[in-house]
């Protein structure tokens, strides 16, 4: 418990000092809440010393101790707002700090990583975890800590008046104590399994919602609800398991307070009925036992939630400091923009797919990559963005190994226009100017213009500022492509990376999208993978990838004259492309 409860104040950092800060005004707002019992009780002595006749009582008293208790709860209410313009704010900015380190760490790992840690775990660490410790975090501390001084003022208030009966006071927190404990250490233990259930709930949400298309078109709602149904299963039942040994260490926490409250006012009214304690500070012991471990009591469900919020740190320290794919890099600038890759070696796991692969681009050329699917050519690509790193060899942009560069540094060289686009859940404005944010007006229509996007934009209800859906579904294949070149441009980066980019559009799209490619990549340094003839024909090489290695690289007229892979592929190609369709007469139609 203790751990964690440092752990937390370790956590805030620079709000250490307001969080401190906190605790004292909170220590006065406690003093200032036990004050007026104190005055009541004193009053309410001297009226029944009065009644029986064992004195006389000030009648303007009564107006000046209700001032004095006004006064006492005007402070005690200062203080609390006092502690919360210091506190309640901490975790909203700590958490928010925390996100965004999150996301500039997931911006520099390797892609391998996301396929250790599926989407549904990064999710749910992120928003589950880190909300359980934005909510409960600092509210714990506030508990715990400020629950603890309030027990303390006010034993130390009664410890003045009477030794003995405040013992009992003490007696009671102590076993209360022993038996948050348990609540702890039950929390601790469950805390990995429930975290666990929470990032496969997540998981098995996301993959059902993306596969929803798929389910519906094969009629399988049933058996897609399976892996969702059995997440939800098994995040209640380890939610049940957890309350239910919750329920009892909590019930005899507050069995232990309860006793001790009526044991304190029945020891009172003994001593009091016995006269050895006079009557007005036996009736302030009285109503102190009935609020004396009102601060105590919520602590339980701060205990409850500390194992949870143990793992949620956990997880933030994890995701925060795994290994950063360019820890050790620098902003490079670059004089030329001359590619090699030398004898690199990669894989997948234990699946090899590049061996030993060597070749060079020379600054402002266009290099093509042709080969057979899952042959290596988008793995390539990969790993001169720096995706992934190599297992051996080196990959050299303008004579700089890429390991040397910032994953920044690195990728400002570059612009990527992938097949599959994917266009974020913002305005098309964002989208096109999303790597270059401070673009002005003019030079994001000129690069829409160049993209042949600027008249479909204009159609749209608001132009350039409408919103399209989650990953552009709002919007067609053809057009998606397009603000994706239309991007690319805006970023105007020296080297440019093409994947397959027209191979999955029609052949109108694909027209203005050779158009647009072709104003993206004038006066480049080009790297595109494709298949269509059209696109690799005029390249400046090709590179033919086999089996993970460089089988052939020639222009398109050197590699046609050799009997090798290139010349197979390009006659396949021709004979797929030249396809004829068979009228009911017999006759071709091409």
């Amino acid at each position: 418990m203790f751990k964690t409860v440092k752990r937390i104040i370790d956590w805030c950092g620079e709000f250490k000092e307001k969080l401190y800060l906190g605790f004292i005004f909170s220590f006065f707002s406690y003093w200032f809440a036990a004050m007026p019992v104190m005055v009541a009780a004193y009053t309410i002595g001297m009226l029944l010393d009065a009644g029986r006749g064992a004195g006389t009582f000030d009648r303007a008293w009564i107006w000046k101790s209700l001032v004095i208790m006004g006064v006492f709860v005007f402070l005690r209410f200062l203080f609390d707002y006092l502690r919360a313009r210091c506190q309640e704010a901490i975790s909203y900015e700590l958490i928010a700090r925390d996100r965004l380190a999150v996301g500039d760490a997931l911006k520099r790992v390797s892609l391998g990583y996301f396929a250790q840690m599926n989407t549904g775990n990064i999710l749910n660490s992120i928003t589950t975890g880190l909300g359980t410790l934005e909510s409960m975090g600092i509210r714990m501390i506030d508990n715990f800590v400020g629950g603890y001084l309030n027990f303390l003022c006010i034993f130390l208030f009664l410890l003045f008046f009477n030794p003995v009966v405040s013992l009992i006071a003490l007696a009671g927190a102590f076993a209360s104590f022993l038996c948050l404990l348990l609540v702890s250490k039950h929390s601790v233990k469950h805390a990995p399994a429930e975290a666990e259930a929470g990032r496969n709930l997540a998981g098995a949400v996301l993959e059902y919602a993306r596969g929803i298309s798929v389910v519906k078109s094969f009629g399988k709602s049933g058996a897609s609800m399976e892996a969702m149904q059995k997440a939800c299963r098994d995040s209640r039942d380890i939610r049940l398991a957890i309350e239910w040994g919750f329920t009892p260490a909590n019930c005899l926490h507050l069995l232990a307070l309860k006793c001790a409250s009526v044991a304190l006012a029945a020891e009172a009214c003994f001593l009091g009925f016995r006269g050895e304690m006079e009557f007005p500070v036996m009736l302030m012991f009285v109503f102190f036992s009935f609020g004396i471990f009102g601060s105590l009591e919520p602590i339980s469900d701060s205990a409850h939630v500390l194992g949870v919020i143990d793992e949620a740190m956990d997880q933030l320290d994890e995701l925060k400091q795994d290994h950063f794919i360019d820890e050790n890099g620098m902003d490079i600038p670059l004089t030329n923009y001359d590619i090699a890759f030398s004898d690199v070696s990669f894989g997948y796991d234990s699946r090899t797919i590049l061996k030993g692969v060597s070749f060079r681009i020379p600054e402002h050329t266009t290099t093509a990559i042709v080969g057979s699917s899952g042959s290596g050519k988008t793995t390539i690509c990969n790993l001169l963005a720096r995706f992934y790193d190599v297992n051996s060899g080196s990959i050299t942009v303008g004579g700089h190994d890429v390991r040397e560069f910032t994953c920044d540094s690195l990728l400002s060289n570059m612009a990527m226009v992938f097949q599959n686009v994917y266009l974020f859940h913002d305005t098309i404005r964002a989208n096109i100017c999303f790597g270059k944010p401070d673009a002005t007006e003019e030079e994001m229509i000129t690069a829409a213009r160049a993209a042949q996007c600027h008249d479909f934009i204009m159609e749209l209800p608001q132009g350039y500022d409408t919103m399209i859906g989650e990953g552009g579904d709002t919007l067609s294949g053809g057009q998606k492509q397009r603000l994706s070149i239309a991007r690319a441009m805006l970023k105007d980066a020296p080297i440019i990376i093409l994947d397959e980019a027209t191979a999955s559009v029609d052949p109108e799209n694909e027209h203005l999208i050779q158009a647009a490619l072709s104003e993206l990549t004038r006066g480049k340094t080009i790297i595109t993978i494709a298949h269509r003839l059209a696109t690799i024909e005029n390249a400046d090489q090709i590179l033919v990838v086999a089996d993970g290695r460089i089988a052939e690289c020639g222009t398109h007229q050197e590699l046609l004259k050799k009997e090798g892979t290139y010349r197979r592929f390009i006659e396949a190609r021709e004979r797929a492309e030249g396809w004829q369709m068979m009228t009911h007469d017999g006759a071709a139609v091409q």
